[in-house]
């Protein structure tokens, strides 16, 4: 016998395994859908986390092939959605092996991000095919900067920011968010079209996507450094987001509660809102937001005035004042000022200019909004506690026996006052401000006015005095 004729136990197994290979591929392209989702759940459940040698080795260096098939099937069937998820999962396998670059190269040859994109967009597929699209398209970014740019000269930021605000399903939402937070990593040519699709994402109408959308913007933020003139406005009307939760929240204000935490009436939303307002007060548009966030204190009489109506015509609408968006705002607000002023002196005494002393006792007067109140109530005992004007101001305005409860117990204020007080307290005259500009005219006053440590206490009262300062208008 001839030795070329000889054939070796290894030869052998070779050729068995190319002929269990070839059986195989002649089994999906003969097989009809419901065979066809027999083999991708034994392919998966086989193959699940294997590295790209260990594919070739279990196709006998031809495992491209069943890719080839599994993508050519994908895009004659993704319209549909027939056994989507799972055809995606297979993919998967492939895309995710180590030292699977090949697999990702002939996925994106063949238009493999266009049709995942295009997924998210289609309504008749299921929320399950979209979410496995979501992850291929995190693989794909996390494979490498030029891959992120391909994704987003797609037109993918605009896709997935889309599909982030319609999508129902919270665990595929945060999906999406790592997906987000990928591609404005490490992308410095598009990390700004990220960031500004985080930020056109803020006025959506889906909680869930608000709240990751401000978590994600945090960091963008940090790494565009530059803000855009938009953030300021979007971010202060998600403080009146309609979704409440009730959740434990630490707002760091002292005498909110003895370990720093409290169970209230809040969102998750707001929550996220203001985590980013106390990055954004490091860049440009802290002047603004200190601003915006004041004004919100005492809402325009055009919105309070939209509820008036429904009051004299149904005493039942008087419920629907706890909900309503600007009352939602003046309380986020109000619990925000706070958070500031407690962690940044300076930030404080900008306020103070802004007249914030004056507005938070017109808050603590709305008796429409019980959270209002509390919130106004805990962030003016910080500003009093931080400067001794202010206590000054305060002390006359209220009264001496108002104020002792106030000081006493902050928090629990307005379920102690009455109308009278709460009118009192609603139609205030303090200006700060102006005892702010006349201690501004005279340098050595200006310390003694901002309330220093070292500050000797006869001396203010003393200068305090000579000044004559009604805090009036």
């Amino acid at each position: 016998m001839s030795p070329d004729l000889l054939i070796t136990s290894e030869d052998g197994e070779e050729i068995k395994n190319k002929e269990s290979l070839w059986a195989g591929d002649k089994d999906w392209d003969n097989a009809g859908t419901v065979a066809r989702s027999h083999i991708l759940n034994n392919f998966i459940e086989t193959n699940q986390g294997k590295t790209a040698p260990e594919l070739e080795q279990e196709f006998s260096q031809g495992a491209s092939l069943f890719l080839v098939r599994l993508t050519t099937w994908l895009r004659l069937t993704y319209m549909t959605g027939s056994c989507l998820d799972k055809l995606l999962r297979s993919i998967g396998v492939f895309l995710s092996a180590v030292s699977s670059n090949h697999y990702l190269i002939e996925f994106l040859e063949v238009g493999g991000v266009l049709t995942l994109l295009e997924i998210l967009a289609l309504e008749k597929i299921k929320e399950e095919g979209k979410k496995e699209s979501i992850r291929l398209l995190q693989v794909i970014a996390n494979s490498g900067r030029k891959y992120k740019e391909l994704i987003c000269e797609s037109y993918g930021v605009r896709s997935i920011a889309e599909f982030l605000a319609k999508s129902k399903s919270e665990e595929t939402q945060e999906e999406v968010q790592v997906l987000l937070d990928s591609l404005v990593h490490g992308n410095p040519k598009y990390q700004n079209q990220v960031y500004k699709g985080l930020i056109a994402l803020l006025p959506c109408a889906s909680p869930k996507a608000q709240q990751l959308s401000l978590q994600t913007l945090r960091t963008a933020q940090s790494i565009v450094r530059t803000t855009h003139p938009s953030i300021v406005d979007n971010v202060l009307k998600v403080l009146s987001t309609m979704h409440l939760e009730v959740q434990y929240e630490g707002c760091g204000l002292p005498g909110s509660s003895s370990d720093g935490r409290t169970l209230s009436a809040c969102t998750a939303v707001s929550i996220a809102a203001i985590e980013l307002i106390k990055d954004l007060v490091n860049y440009d548009v802290c002047p603004a937001l200190l601003k915006g966030l004041v004004a919100l204190l005492i809402p325009s009489f055009k919105e309070t005035s939209k509820l008036q109506p429904k009051i004299l015509n149904d005493t039942s609408a008087l419920q629907l004042t706890a909900h309503l968006p600007v009352f939602l705002q003046q309380a986020a607000a109000a619990k925000a000022i706070g958070i500031l002023a407690h962690r940044n002196r300076s930030l404080a005494e900008e306020m103070l200019h802004l007249r914030v002393v004056h507005s938070l006792l017109a808050a603590m007067g709305n008796t429409d909004h019980s959270n209002s109140q509390r919130q106004a109530s805990l962030t003016l005992k910080c500003f009093v506690q931080l400067f001794p004007v202010v206590e000054e101001h305060v002390r006359k305005s209220m009264g001496e026996e108002l104020y002792k409860l106030f000081f006493s117990n902050a928090g629990d204020l307005y379920m102690k006052i009455d109308s009278i007080q709460a009118d009192i307290l609603a139609a205030n005259k303090v200006n700060v401000t102006k005892a702010l500009y006349l201690s501004d005219l005279s340098h050595s006053n200006v310390s003694f006015y901002f309330g220093h440590r070292n500050q000797d206490p006869v001396a203010y009262n003393t200068h305090f005095q000579k000044e004559d300062v009604e805090g009036k208008e």
